[in-house]
């Protein structure tokens, strides 16, 4: 196997007096360093190249690069919400690193909170609404952020969610000479006034609605034009659908979204192609899916089914939620590969008479759901059923 061309060394705000003698032996003989131009000018090289931005603009300079030995200079840990993954996924096996101590671990050091209790996130090159699930009353959470500018905007996204009361622990230039940590109200840390390179340590206060844990989450999470799976089906629905680490679910008549979202939400390996033929609805999803912080693992394919099937990647699971017909079943059997689990909900008698007859052809588990609540009759009380449902799920 041939020797990695290139090394990422994690920087930290120190520069080059806290590495290790092989990440400086490395530096001192590299034929070119690329890296920020913040990290660039704490560094001497014969060459120096600026990564570029958008970040993912740099592998393909990094790759004309080949045949150097090339330095990559990140900041801390390169594998933790870092560089690291990106060059090792584009370039296998070309690579090594010598990490430095990570932003989280200084931050933590710093405030006396344990890593183990608190919520870490990457925010420079990510929307604030990817922390969402993680605010809570008493709840921590540590990230990064783009620039110092940034610290106003995540106190005003806390104070609009209703967690006004927290407290920002605003950490710049962590490690460094530069260093300085202030403790602010959500109010304080709106007027401005930090500085690059900057994280901060958020301590959750608030009347804000947390997201629950579970599935089956309110349902005014969640933006609707009245077509939504309500939330007692969806919990079921999303216990049958049974997410995996690393899946893969198609569903099937998008709607509002709330069965992917939910689903992305079980696990951050997992991803979702929602198939949605209006306009508006996929509109809808892609707000729903933004304000928790998931839509960059979604796929919107604004169509209508079968026919969208070519050209989409594999499915693990499949869930049809929005009506379904002989030709779409033949068109899914074709579609996908044995081993896929299959759902399908159906409200109509029409649909509910085609799920019998597949279960009794293919097999699998047909279940038939009916939920009351309680809702006001003259003075008193009494049960208002809603429409019941017939769940198909089968192993294709």
């Amino acid at each position: 196997m041939a020797e990695p061309w290139i090394t990422i060394i994690g920087l930290g705000e120190d520069g080059p007096e806290g590495l290790s003698a092989a990440s400086r032996d490395a530096l001192e003989t590299a034929d070119v360093v690329m890296g920020p131009p913040r990290h660039l000018a704490m560094v001497d090289a014969a060459e120096k190249v600026e990564w570029p931005v958008p970040f993912a603009d740099g592998y393909a300079v990094l790759e004309g690069l080949r045949g150097s030995r090339v330095v990559v200079l990140a900041s801390g840990d390169p594998f933790w919400f870092g560089a690291g993954r990106g060059i090792a996924a584009h370039f296998p096996g070309q690579w090594r690193a010598f990490p430095g101590v990570s932003i989280f671990g200084l931050v933590a050091a710093r405030l006396g909170w344990s890593l183990e209790d608190v919520t870490c996130v990457g925010l420079h090159a990510a929307p604030f609404a990817q922390m969402r699930r993680a605010l809570a009353p008493g709840a921590r959470v540590i990230a990064t952020l783009r620039d110092g500018a940034a610290v106003s905007d995540v106190a005003r996204y806390l104070r609009d969610l209703g967690f006004g009361g927290s407290e920002l622990f605003v950490c710049e230039a962590m490690g460094g000479p530069r260093e300085r940590v202030s403790r602010v109200s959500v109010a304080e840390a709106m007027k401005g006034g930090f500085s690059h390179p900057v994280a901060v340590g958020l301590s959750i206060a608030g009347d804000g609605a947390a997201v629950p844990k579970t599935s089956g989450l309110p349902d005014d999470l969640f933006e609707t034009d009245g077509v939504m799976t309500k939330r007692p089906l969806r919990a079921m629905t999303l216990s049958a659908l049974a997410p995996r680490h690393g899946e893969h679910l198609w569903d099937i008549g998008g709607g509002s979204g709330s069965i992917a979202v939910e689903w992305l939400l079980a696990d951050a390996s997992c991803w979702a192609t929602i198939v949605e033929p209006r306009e508006d609805r996929c509109a809808l999803i892609r707000a729903n899916a933004g304000a928790l912080g998931v839509e960059h693992r979604l796929e919107i394919v604004q169509g209508t089914a079968p026919e969208v099937f070519t050209g989409l990647d594999a499915p693990d699971v499949v869930f049809v939620g929005g009506g379904t017909s002989p030709a779409l079943r033949t068109a899914l059997w074709a579609s996908v590969a044995e081993g896929t689990r299959i759902l399908f909900n159906a409200v109509t008698l029409e649909t509910e008479a085609l799920l019998v007859g597949w279960q009794a052809q293919f097999g699998g588990e047909l279940m038939k759901v009916e939920i009351s609540t309680a809702a006001p009759m003259g003075g008193k009380r009494g049960w208002k059923a809603a429409y019941p449902v017939v769940q198909w799920s089968v192993v294709r």
